[in-house]
């Protein structure tokens, strides 16, 4: 059984340990070790039957261990992944119990799906992905490093591009982009292709400086 490092402490990190604790009730794949986390009052205050056992910066993995990224910032999670990944470090998916993987999608390393999460067939999802409790449509793209807040409502083959982050109850019209690091703010309908880099809100999004 593998040793699992929970990359990051934050909230994030603390849903993301609950969901490695529910796949091990339904068949054990891990040995928890703890956190890793650059602030190392990160947990202060907070209820947490592990703690943090060293810096992200400073860490050299072992053979027998793997990482759970819980990083939800696209770029940060990106910076760290290459950090860790150029030290020898192997991310897990980590796929809850009750989030649903349709025949014929496509997906890859380092996938993290919360419950409800839902991969719908001929989908194609990238690296390091984030998936909270929203579903990829049929047909629809999702670019490396992306993050998918919870309830989104993607629709037919949409393409979120590397690096984007689509806040809570964001909408996204059927065959609509959002552009690589771009940013939808929460409750966002997009109704119109968003571009690179941009930041939009509202319905319709709009780009607004924020």
């Amino acid at each position: 059984m593998k040793d699992l490092l929970i990359v990051g402490a934050g909230g994030f990190g603390r849903e993301l340990l609950q969901w490695v604790k529910d796949i091990n009730q339904v068949e054990p794949k891990w040995q928890i070790k703890g956190f890793l986390d650059d602030d190392l009052n990160a947990l202060d205050g907070k209820k947490c039957d592990y703690g943090i056992v060293g810096k992200i910066q400073d860490w050299q993995p072992s053979e027998n261990e793997e990482f759970a990224l819980a990083i939800a910032a696209p770029k940060t999670k990106e910076a760290v992944v290459n950090l860790l990944k150029a030290r020898g470090a192997v991310f897990a998916e980590i796929i809850h119990p009750e989030a649903r993987i349709c025949d014929f999608a496509e997906w890859g390393e380092g996938l993290v799906m919360y419950p409800g999460a839902f991969l719908s067939p001929n989908c194609q999802v990238g690296n390091f992905v984030t998936l909270l409790s929203s579903a990829v449509p049929h047909d629809a793209v999702v670019g490396d490093f992306a993050t998918i807040s919870s309830n989104c409502g993607l629709t037919r083959a949409v393409r979120i591009g590397k690096r984007a982050f689509l806040a809570e109850h964001v909408c996204v019209l059927p065959g609509h982009s959002v552009g690589e690091d771009a940013y939808v703010g929460m409750g966002s309908v997009v109704v119109r292709n968003v571009s690179a880099g941009k930041k939009v809100f509202g319905n319709p999004a709009k780009v607004i400086d924020f």
